[in-house]
């Protein structure tokens, strides 16, 4: 006779899973692949927020420049000459209180701009900063006063912009390098 034995094997232990607490491949290059989505969409959203802010820069340096010339004007009953647009003569003539040389209207000695030194050139004058403009270029602003009295200046007459008749007594812009025909300064 034979004897049979049955043994009834038990362990206390429990085995681990067969997922772990770590990430897989696929997993990983969905979250990678979702991330290089959001920056794609984000990215235009950005330069475009970066070119608006350059344009205001602009405008704002058009203001003063307008107000600069305004506030000759209150000092001195005339508007200061200039050739139609902010080279160096006119950069000298706003900025220095020194009244000799380019400066002989300037009589005072007033200074009725401070101009920041990225909108300086020492060739050009007062000009847009490096980057508004494509290859880091840079252009004068370009000044229209009424000097006869009318009431408007009209823009179109100087430059690509299709302004005409601006209802105001001095005019400050530079063409937007978006469009080449409209207006970035103290009008639209």
């Amino acid at each position: 006779m034979g004897v049979v034995i049955v043994m009834n094997i038990t362990s206390s232990q429990k085995f681990p899973k067969a997922k772990s607490d770590s990430f897989t491949l696929v997993e990983l290059l969905v979250v990678i692949s979702i991330i290089g989505l959001l920056a794609g969409l984000g990215l235009p959203a950005i330069n475009g927020a970066i070119q608006a802010g350059k344009r205001a820069e602009v405008a704002a340096m058009a203001e003063s420049i307008k107000t600069a010339v305004n506030a000759f004007y209150a000092e001195y009953s005339q508007y200061p000459t200039n050739n139609g647009k902010t080279d160096l003569n006119f950069l000298t003539l706003m900025t220095t209180t020194n009244s000799t040389g380019t400066s002989a209207q300037n009589t005072r000695g007033i200074a009725f701009l401070e101009v920041p030194p990225r909108f300086t050139n020492a060739t050009l004058g007062l000009v847009t900063p490096s980057g508004f403009l494509k290859n880091k270029a840079q252009s004068n602003f370009l000044v229209l006063i009424d000097t006869q009295g009318l009431g408007f200046v009209n823009p179109k007459s100087v430059s690509s912009v299709t302004n005409t008749n601006v209802p105001s007594s001095v005019a400050v812009w530079v063409v937007d390098p978006m469009t080449n025909t409209k207006a970035v300064g103290t009008f639209k």
